[in-house]
């Protein structure tokens, strides 16, 4: 495209925008935001900037829906069958609607936000487009095939409308029309339904339209006219069709192509802020859908793509005519459209700053109190100058909410770089921001950096002892040199799922870097001792697992006399009596006794049998010996609880005592 002189105006912006880069802090902006609108379809969009308020028009459902600034619905006017073009009196007052389906315009009060009047539009069907120039309200109509352009005067005592002024131009449908504050001589009328399109310029005046110029497709490839609009000092006209796939930019002196702004396919909806800055459209499943670019210069400075809210492959698309710019130019309206039929307003927060990208990288690991180079680069369609300053912090342990190591500059092509000295380690973050200004909006990036860390000396005694059951026993922690922690927590672990690890005990060790803590062992039991760390020695733990044995008590029942053989005390039975074994035993779930049978024969206790017998849920069972048997000799009889065998293993194995017993005639 050809180079075009920026106004005064806007040339000053630009110089004084990057003259003040360093200086100027970014403000509070909201974020951008989005929210889903109750319509069916969008016929125009419209942004009242004195109440904050924005008007959607849903030709479809027939009503008006008007939102606030979040998106939140404050009013809707319902019939108004295909209504669908908007305007907006120059005090602000009143919103127009052009409803197509009553040939009528609706006039809307933007305080009550009720329609105080209808226009009735004799012999101008179906009105679609309007513009406001001074005290005349243009409208755009027409069925058929035949597009008119028609004007209201609003000054009147009773209104009155003029039609078909559009002169000898033909349009095929009813026409979009603009104007602009700026020039309210002139009006620019659009063909929409005729392809390649047409294009025309009016000079207005007392409600009279004369045309100036008119050329068909006078870009070499313009079709489907979906929205243009005029710029603010009225010398230039942007539009937006199915083809070309860019916006082109006319001169309303002659309707001359003066250069193009660079978007993609299916261009459908533009509008440009007070300050000149074109927001442009297009319906791209796949690509950015909004873009907004400075004036004049044919590269975007920004741009948005929409998510996927939907169930295809294709992302959220914009609606046709779906763009309106808030007055001050602080934020721009976008209605996007899902593949569910599901519109939604989405409010973009400063969409003409430059969006900077920034990125930050250093060493996945290093070592503590040694320099490394954190290094990155920033990127913007607004290039920042080298000089401009970017703020880093660093988090670590020693500064968990980070601590200000200044501001590094920026370098030539956006790169920057800088050394640090990490005095902590364990996880270190450096997080680079920039604050923004009046082109730039703000950006920031982190890397993380894995920090090495002394490794303390850490014991727990009692590793592998074995202990009776129910025996209390004292776990003794030794830490050894650290930075500045010297807590150190135990946990026991009873073996098996029903009993969770838990913790026993937190707190410093003393002055010889001990910790102490006392556990009942009633199960074989793993206590760890835990060193969370700190700035300079890594978090540590061990693990000591001590064995429980079982209680194990057995009587002997039905017996006719006790007596010694030697030191020994032995039950006497007839030789027809079931000796009774009871063993208790400490209670677990599904556990098991194993009772051994020895006899003493040529002078050893030989093994005669084992059979394991289930505990009740008590942990007691009693066994009878039943069946045949000699007399004279001597045997015993002992309980055990076998880890693994027994059923479980929470437990370590353990043997009761021995009965010893005879059987005699």
């Amino acid at each position: 495209m050809r180079t075009r002189t920026l106004p005064a105006a806007t040339a000053l912006a630009v110089l004084f925008g990057s003259a003040a880069l360093v200086a100027t802090a970014a403000g509070s902006a909201t974020a951008d935001s989005s929210r889903s609108l109750p319509v069916t379809s969008v016929g125009d969009v419209l942004v009242d900037g004195v109440h904050q308020h924005v008007f959607i028009t849903d030709p479809t459902s027939g009503k008006l829906v008007v939102t606030d600034y979040t998106g939140g619905v404050v009013a809707t006017l319902p019939d108004l069958p295909g209504v669908s073009g908007l305007a907006i009196s120059a005090d602000s007052g009143q919103v127009y609607a052009a409803v197509a389906d009553k040939d009528t315009i609706a006039s809307v009060s933007t305080t009550t936000l009720a329609e105080t009047t209808s226009y009735p539009l004799p012999g101008a069907a179906d009105p679609r487009h309007l513009a406001l120039t001074g005290s005349t309200l243009w409208f755009g109509y027409g069925t058929d095939g035949r597009g008119h352009l028609g004007s209201l005067d609003l000054s009147a005592a009773e209104p009155a409308t003029a039609l078909a002024q559009e002169g000898d131009v033909y349009l095929g449908g009813p026409p979009r029309i603009a104007s602009t504050p700026a020039n309210p001589g002139l009006l620019a009328v659009g063909d929409t339904q005729v392809s390649p399109m047409t294009l025309a310029l009016y000079t207005v005046a007392d409600g009279k339209a004369t045309l100036r110029t008119s050329r068909q497709d006078p870009s070499g490839g313009g079709g489907d006219l979906s929205d243009f609009a005029l710029s603010p000092d009225g010398t230039q006209l942007v539009t937006a069709s199915g083809a070309p796939y860019y916006q082109p930019i006319y001169s309303t002196t002659d309707l001359t192509m003066l250069g193009q702004y660079s978007t993609n396919t299916y261009p459908n909806a533009v509008d440009i802020a007070p300050d000149g800055t074109v927001a442009a459209g297009t319906f791209s499943w796949y690509d950015p859908d909004v873009h907004i670019f400075n004036p004049g210069n044919g590269t975007p400075v920004r741009q948005y793509d929409f998510p996927n809210t939907g169930h295809t492959s294709g992302a959220d698309t914009l609606a046709d005519d779906g763009l309106a710019w808030e007055p001050d130019g602080t934020r721009l309206f976008a209605v996007s459209e899902n593949s569910e039929s599901v519109f939604t307003l989405r409010v973009l927060d400063a969409p003409a700053k430059s969006a900077p990208a920034l990125t930050v990288s250093a060493p996945a690991k290093a070592d503590r109190a040694k320099s490394l180079t954190v290094k990155g680069k920033v990127t913007a369609t607004v290039p920042l100058p080298a000089g401009t300053p970017l703020a880093v912090t660093r988090t670590d342990a020693e500064s968990p909410a980070g601590k200000s190591l200044g501001t590094k500059k920026l370098g030539a092509g956006g790169a920057f770089s800088f050394t640090d000295t990490p005095p902590a380690g364990g996880r270190v973050t450096y997080k680079v921001s920039y604050a923004g200004d009046s082109l730039h909006t703000a950006a920031s990036a982190s890397t993380a950096v894995t920090v090495s860390r002394a490794t303390p000396a850490l014991s727990l005694d009692r590793n592998g002892k074995l202990y009776g059951y129910g025996a209390k026993v004292s776990f003794t922690a030794h830490l050894g040199t650290t930075y500045k922690n010297r807590t150190v927590e135990l946990w026991s672990d009873p073996f098996g799922a029903d009993k969770p690890k838990k913790l026993v005990k937190t707190g410093k060790v003393n002055s010889k870097g001990n910790l102490s803590v006392t556990v009942a062992m009633t199960r074989d039991t793993a206590v760890s001792a835990v060193f969370p760390g700190d700035a300079r020695y890594a978090p540590r733990t061990v693990k000591s697992t001590a064995y429980a044995q079982v209680k194990i008590a057995t009587s002997v029942a039905h017996q006719y006399r006790t007596a010694k053989i030697g030191s020994t005390a032995f039950a006497y039975f007839h030789n027809k009596t079931n000796p009774l074994f009871t063993t208790t035993m400490t209670a677990y779930p599904n556990r098991s006794e194993k009772l051994s049978l020895e006899i003493y024969y040529r002078g050893k206790w030989r093994a005669n049998g084992h059979q394991y017998f289930k505990l009740g849920s008590n942990g007691r069972v009693g066994v009878s010996l039943t069946g045949a048997r000699d007399t004279g000799y001597r045997l015993r009889m002992r309980a055990s609880y076998v880890n693994g065998s027994s059923g479980d293993t929470v437990n370590s194995t353990t043997n009761g005592p021995w009965k010893y017993f005879i059987f005699t005639k």
